[in-house]
């Protein structure tokens, strides 16, 4: 069996993948390198599965749609990949799934999306609609905080940062769910904890394990299939009135997770990939 790795830079994610797919017998692991790589319509790919693991979240999508085009299988699939790299696209998969999530408001000007913050209430949380890692994040706490905000995005932004998506702002006391889901089973789950009201480990949050409670599964894999399944990672805040689901993510990161949850994450990430290409 021959799974072809789509990769960039390999971090430490991608280098324990690396090693578990080497230590499997009778699978051939085929490295593909989007930075040395040339796409072109009606190209053949030896491989029988391609496991799409690019940093560069564009790269990503345009291979998707070359190898699909080709009949290939991909991991994550372009629907999968396409959802959860845009904000909207999640809320919008997510509302359309009744999975509970913050409140969320998209406005095209500062005169709408200022209104839209006031309906919400402060503070509200302003994201940019595609990025990751928490950055670019403002969370506005008046008035005043929030038109500086959507000054600064529109006049200094992209033209993806004109386009504002405002997320209700949720206490979570320091401390959020990050949860990971494999085809139909969420296989592990961790807490988040930070002084800081941004909770990515990418940012310094430490993670410690989180019991997978029958809630906390049943939300993690109704999320993943709303946004077209896979192998995605969810983020969960814990409410009054249950838990609900903050974002989604297609590339999962786990290299803080594998000692506080036991669970050997790239072992299970690889038996999916052999079982869906079997």
């Amino acid at each position: 069996m021959k799974i072809g790795f789509l990769h960039s830079l390999l971090r430490v994610e991608e280098k324990l993948l690396v090693k578990e797919c080497r230590n499997r017998k009778g699978l051939e692991l085929v490295m593909l390198d989007d930075r040395k790589l040339v796409f072109q319509t009606n190209q053949r790919w030896d491989v029988d599965l391609v496991f799409v693991r690019c940093l560069n979240h564009s790269r990503a999508l345009y291979s998707l749609r070359f190898l699909e085009n080709a009949k290939i299988r991909c991991v994550n699939s372009l629907i999968t990949t396409e959802t959860c790299g845009d904000k909207i696209s999640t809320s919008i998969a997510l509302s359309r799934c009744s999975i509970p999530q913050p409140a969320f408001r998209v406005a095209y000007s500062e005169r709408t999306a200022l209104a839209a913050i006031e309906d919400l209430g402060y503070p509200a949380v302003l994201k940019p609609v595609v990025g990751s890692w928490g950055r670019l994040l403002a969370k506005v706490n008046d008035r005043e905080a929030a038109e500086a905000v959507l000054e600064h995005k529109k006049t200094l932004g992209s033209y993806q940062h004109s386009i504002f998506y405002i997320q209700q702002y949720v206490e979570n006391q320091g401390c959020d769910i990050r949860s990971f889901v494999i085809g139909n089973t969420c296989i592990a789950a961790i807490y988040r904890h930070s002084a800081h009201w941004i909770t990515n480990t990418a940012r310094g949050a430490t993670a410690s394990n989180c019991r997978v409670t029958d809630e906390i599964a049943d939300i993690s894999v109704a999320a993943a299939k709303a946004v077209g399944g896979g192998m995605v990672a969810v983020d969960l805040f814990e409410t009054k009135h249950g838990l609900v689901v903050n974002e989604v993510n297609d590339s999962m990161e786990f290299r803080n997770s594998i000692a506080p949850t036991g669970v050997n994450i790239p072992a299970k990430i690889v038996d999916y990939l052999l079982a869906e290409a079997a």
